[in-house]
């Protein structure tokens, strides 16, 4: 199905994507939230992610994310089995909700952490969030309590952010503080809006 209405969300890690779609919000825009799907999808098949890990990975009920963060993170043969059950049911859901968005007629966003990488989803428009490798890896070891290296690691199985950028219809920099990003939400909101008005 092509999803004419839809714009992928996406970016690095810890580039501030929360933090932006609640500004968006605020102007109409709804998202989907893929990272909450593979949340559900995660505690939905959980019987096979503890085989796939181990039982050490299930504490307190359930499946023990920063636990297989770690693992994955540091083993990309691993982390390509747990995507490999995850991505296609994740996929699944959210073409379900998109379905439900195209019927509105209105721009929403679908926040696809690896869009780029992972080529799945037909959508044309793309707006990234952008924070420099170097402001990632700060926000990202404070937000975590990551030593550098760790953090390093999880920011360079992602595409580059700077390749990123190019790639992307819209950006939205997220490189100082708050008000600034607001500046750069209504910016492009503006631009989105106008982008899409000969379509509703």
């Amino acid at each position: 199905m092509k999803l004419n209405y839809a714009i992928a969300l996406t970016g690095g890690i810890a580039v501030g994507k929360s933090s932006t779609i609640s500004f968006m919000s605020l102007y109409g825009f709804r998202c989907i939230d893929a990272d909450k799907i593979a949340h559900q999808t995660i505690e939905e098949q959980r019987d096979a992610v503890i085989s796939m890990f181990g039982a050490h990975i299930f504490k307190d009920q359930k499946i023990d994310r920063k636990e297989i963060g770690k693992i994955v993170f540091a083993n990309a043969k691993k982390r390509s089995e747990l995507e490999a059950l995850l991505h296609p049911l994740i996929y699944d859901k959210i073409m379900e909700l998109a379905a439900q968005e195209e019927k509105r007629k209105f721009p929403y966003f679908i926040d696809i952490p690896l869009f780029f990488e992972n080529k799945r989803y037909k959508i044309d428009r793309s707006l990234v969030v952008y924070a420099p490798k170097s402001e990632q890896i700060k926000r990202l070891m404070k937000r975590n309590g990551l030593s550098e290296d760790e953090a390093l690691l999880r920011i360079e199985s992602q595409m580059d952010i700077e390749e990123k950028k190019q790639l992307a219809t819209y950006v939205i920099d997220n490189s100082k503080d708050l008000k600034h990003l607001q500046q750069e939400c209504e910016k492009v909101r503006d631009i989105i809006l106008d982008d899409y008005k000969g379509k509703q």
